[in-house]
Parts: C-alpha cells; sequence; structure tokens
C-alpha cells in the first residue's frame, strides 16, 4: 500500500509586542517619507515583536505546541522535528534540536532546513519524501520561525519590513494524498545581496566585523523585481505541468509575504482570482521563514480552504532559494 503524506492540522504563533509604522516613523524622522513609501510598496502596517530575552526556539514553540494540540498528539508522539529559519539560536548546534528539548518530544529527531524564507515548503517536500519512504514514521512536525529583528540593526531601515513569527503543520501517512508534488529552483549569484556576512567560515567574527555591522543582517544591494514577479509564475507552472494539473485546478496558493503588489501581479499573470489567495503582512510584517504556515493557519481558520482543495505554497528566500509544494487538503 502507497504511503502519502497529509497535512492534519496547522498551528502559528504572534508574538505579543505590536510595533506599528508609527513607531518606526518616529524612528526614521530624519528619513521624509520613508515609512509612508514603504507601507505604500509593501502593504505592511505593522509587526509583532517577541520579548528581547527570548530565542527563536522560543517563538517557534507555542506555534509547535498549537500544532500538535489541534492534531491530538502528544509531544511523545513526534518522530521528527524540521525545523525552517535563517534567523537561528545558534550558528550550531540546529535550533531543530534546541526546540526539540523545550517542547519535550524526546522520541523526535531533528533537522534544520536553512534555505531563508523558501524553507517550509522545502520542509514540508522533505517531510512527504521521508513518509513515503519510512513506514516507522508516523508523525512529522514542520516548523517555520522568524526572529530577524534582533538580528538587525535597529537603525537600519529595513528593519522596517521584520516582524517575529512561527507556524507549524503535522504531517502524518495516508493511503491516498495529501502532499501532490514540489519544485525548487535558485540562483547562487543573488548570494550577496542580502545576509549576514560575519559569523561563518567565510568571515568568522571579529571585532571589527562587529563593528562595521557585519554580523547584522543587511541588504547591500537590491534584488531585481523580476526574481519573485517572473520566478513565482515560473515555479508554479513547472509545478502544474509535473504534477499533472491545470493552474485553472489550484483552489488555493499562498506566497511569501513581502509586498502584497507583487501576489498582486503574479496573481494576475496566473490567471487566479485574488479570492484564491491570503495576505497577512499587513498586520505582523515580514516574517520570513514563518510567513507561509502562519499565512496557511490564518487562511484555514477564516474558512477559506475547504477539505479537498488544492493547495499550493510558494517560498522565496535570500540566496536566492525559491520552492513550492502542493497539498490536497485531508
Amino acid at each position: 500500500m502507497s504511503r502519502h503524506a497529509r497535512i492534519v492540522s496547522t498551528g502559528r504563533f504572534v508574538p505579543p509586542i505590536e510595533v506599528p509604522n508609527d513607531v518606526l516613523r518616529e524612528r526614521f524622522a530624519h528619513l521624509p517619507e520613508f515609512v509612508d513609501k514603504m507601507e505604500a510598496s509593501s502593504g505592511i502596517r505593522s509587526r509583532w515583536y517577541a520579548p528581547e530575552e527570548w530565542a527563536t526556539s522560543d517563538v517557534a514553540l507555542p506555534a509547535a505546541r498549537q500544532a500538535l494540540e489541534r492534531a491530538g498528539r502528544r509531544t511523545e508522539d513526534v518522530d521528527l522535528v524540521i525545523l525552517g529559519t535563517d534567523s537561528p539560536d545558534y550558528v550550531t548546534p540546529a535550533t531543530s534540536v534546541v526546540l526539540q528539548h523545550k517542547l519535550g518530544a524526546r522520541n523526535a529527531g531533528t533537522f534544520d532546513v536553512g534555505c531563508a524564507c523558501a524553507s517550509f515548503p522545502t520542509g514540508l517536500a522533505a517531510a512527504a519524501g521521508l513518509i513515503a519512504t519510512n513506514p516507522a514514521l508516523r508523525t512529522v512536525l514542520v516548523v517555520g520561525v522568524y526572529m530577524m529583528h534582533k538580528l538587525a540593526d535597529p537603525n537600519d531601515p529595513m528593519i522596517y519590513f521584520y516582524g517575529d513569527g512561527a507556524g507549524a503543520a503535522v504531517l502524518e501517512p495516508a493511503d491516498a494524498p495529501g502532499f501532490v508534488n514540489s519544485a525548487m529552483q535558485a540562483d547562487g549569484a543573488y548570494a550577496k545581496h542580502w545576509g549576514i556576512f560575519a559569523g561563518g567560515t567565510a568571515e568568522p567574527a571579529t571585532e571589527e566585523a562587529v563593528r562595521s555591522g557585519r554580523t547584522k543582517v543587511r541588504m547591500v544591494e537590491r534584488y531585481p523585481p523580476e526574481i519573485n514577479h517572473e520566478g513565482w509564475p515560473r515555479l508554479v507552472r513547472r509545478l502544474a505541468k509535473e504534477g499533472g494539473y491545470a493552474l485553472s485546478d489550484i483552489d488555493f496558493i499562498v506566497f511569501t509575504q513581502v509586498r502584497k503588489p507583487s501576489i498582486e501581479l503574479v496573481m494576475g499573470d496566473l490567471a487566479i482570482p485574488m479570492e484564491r489567495t491570503h495576505t497577512v503582512m499587513e498586520e505582523w510584517g515580514y516574517t520570513g521563514s514563518a510567513c507561509i504556515p502562519m499565512a496557511l493557519d490564518d487562511a484555514r481558520e477564516k474558512g477559506k480552504i475547504a477539505k479537498g482543495d488544492l493547495v499550493v505554497l510558494v517560498g522565496s528566500g535570500v540566496g536566492y532559494n525559491q520552492a513550492a509544494a502542493a497539498f490536497r487538503m485531508t
């Protein structure tokens, strides 16, 4: 009998400290109209921060617990934890193993996915493949989490984007899909555009690196808009072709939540009505690796996704990495 992965439940966590755009208008008063322009171009009106003493694993924990509670599973039922982030607790060890301990998932193995904001659909695809090929694997917890504001210079205007948050999904085997297919694409020529460039082996952290801000996240060069405006439609079309379904068969689609106008443009390109997508960046900011599961969970909670719907998740992250996964919601 074939084994297919299905999404059993989802969960999310929005932390407690709101930072509306008016707060940033005061901080960046020396940059006239900066926040107004960013709000118009992104749709982001607010974002939420976790307490400063928290680490990324602490943000992930409530979302993981909620997803497990909704699935009716105990922490000891979890066989594997897959965590996607590019704002980890440490360079090493993996944040997934820290979460595993805090969660009390004592029977679970773990690994991290580190392809930035494409990590969640990548993690779902990895989980689906492992479930299909490992009969002993029953309950997999996939988490996307983001705490990039803590790794940013508070005086860098690009902090406008960053909101903290986490989303999670529980995957288990079923006799029928479930998981339909996935597709990925990347271009490492853009690896130096945006990132944290000191602290790893290419440039170990030094006093000079700290003073120059290279241990903080920074944008060195803007990405051309066609990376998403052309890359997302190309990836979705490839996903549909390889999965054997038409674009019109897609009931719902969730994109990385960085710019609402980009989502509107791409939905028009795909000829899919805006009613078949969902955005959360307006109120929660750009939550990076967490934004897709957070938007998915919110859409499910609002009744926008029905049983049997074909749902596509499209992630796009620095590097750049892009990944998409399709699920029949059961």
